[in-house]
């Protein structure tokens, strides 16, 4: 196990840098100057030499990516001011430090992303679990057409109209806004409830769909037909035996699934106005935010990468086959 850490640690790492160096450097090849923007139109050429300066533009654009990725871990002084570690520098836009904007709006992200994901997953698997239990039967049929339907609708369509009906016409849930778990934690979940519902629909369709096959494949194993002829009960085997072998590419799925979410959680964040990541890296690009577009996406990756571990770690605990070596 320890060895199995050591080596997915060191090639996240890798991982990482190779994504930041990509992104740092695609970033001046835009035709855009990040000075003129962050100064104006109207702005004198000694005002953009200044703030060019002031952000650090003025140097190689090597000592640039150097001090960037130094600051993440160390800190660092800028002509703007002192940034503490971790420090993603400060934004071309208004020249205010990304890790305070970030700080921001991470916690309406991470609740969008974790609440879809319970949602989806919860839903999604027991469907999938009792079709497979029941399958051929009514319930069976109506699960699947949901299923079906549920994938064949967007967030940017269904976001809307759930708004509408659920919100505007019967008032039975908020539109959802900014989470504030410090000072109001039960309207921060009231806030989330209809966002994460709608994130979870086309997620929960695909979880139903890909859970019932597998459960009917891992039935019709040999392994339980066998445990069935020693007289073990037909719940035990379904749970016992054909649920843990089911659960592993199920895990698989969810961990590839994982970028997906996070895209999803952008669009839903545009869809319901939630001042999350989602909508801060998407004006970071049409500004041309070198600083806030690196620390969204590298924040991103490092989430993705690290639940990837996890998820990687959690297949030997429920399938004793897998060994992590």
């Amino acid at each position: 196990m320890l060895r199995f850490l050591v080596r997915r640690v060191l090639g996240a790492m890798v991982i990482l840098l190779l994504i930041s160096m990509i992104t740092y450097f695609l970033f001046f090849f835009l035709p855009a100057d990040p000075a003129q923007l962050s100064c104006g139109k109207q702005c004198s050429p000694q005002n953009v030499a200044l703030i060019r300066k002031n952000l650090g533009l003025d140097l190689p654009i090597w000592t640039q990516y150097w001090h960037y990725m130094m600051g993440i871990f160390a800190g660092r002084h800028m002509p703007i001011g002192d940034c503490p570690a971790p420090c993603f520098g400060y934004s071309f836009a208004n020249q205010q430090p990304v890790w305070g904007t970030i700080a921001d709006s991470y916690p309406t992200t991470l609740s969008l992303a974790v609440g879809g994901a319970a949602v989806f997953l919860t839903v999604g698997v027991s469907l999938g679990l009792i079709s497979a239990w029941r399958q051929g039967t009514v319930f069976d049929r109506v699960a699947s057409s949901f299923s079906l339907l549920g994938q064949s609708v967007q967030i940017y369509f269904i976001g809307p109209l759930a708004i509408l009906l659920f919100s505007t016409k019967l008032h039975w849930l908020n539109r959802g806004h900014d989470v504030d778990w410090k000072h109001d934690a039960l309207g921060s979940v009231g806030g989330m409830i209809l966002p994460c519902l709608v994130l979870s629909v086309i997620f929960w369709s695909n979880y139903s769909r890909q859970t019932r096959s597998l459960m009917v494949e891992q039935l019709s194993e040999d392994h339980i037909r066998a445990a069935r002829a020693k007289g073990m009960s037909s719940r035990y085997v379904f749970f016992r035996y054909a649920l843990r072998g089911a659960m592993a590419t199920i895990i698989t799925i969810f961990g590839v699934d994982l970028s997906a979410v996070l895209g999803g959680a952008i669009i839903t964040e545009v869809t319901f106005g939630l001042h999350g990541l989602g909508l801060l890296s998407v004006s970071a690009v049409l500004s041309s935010d070198l600083p806030l577009e690196m620390a969204v996406m590298l924040i991103g990756a490092t989430i993705i990468v690290l639940c990837n571990i996890v998820v990687d770690m959690a297949y030997a605990f429920i399938d004793p086959r897998i060994r992590l070596t």
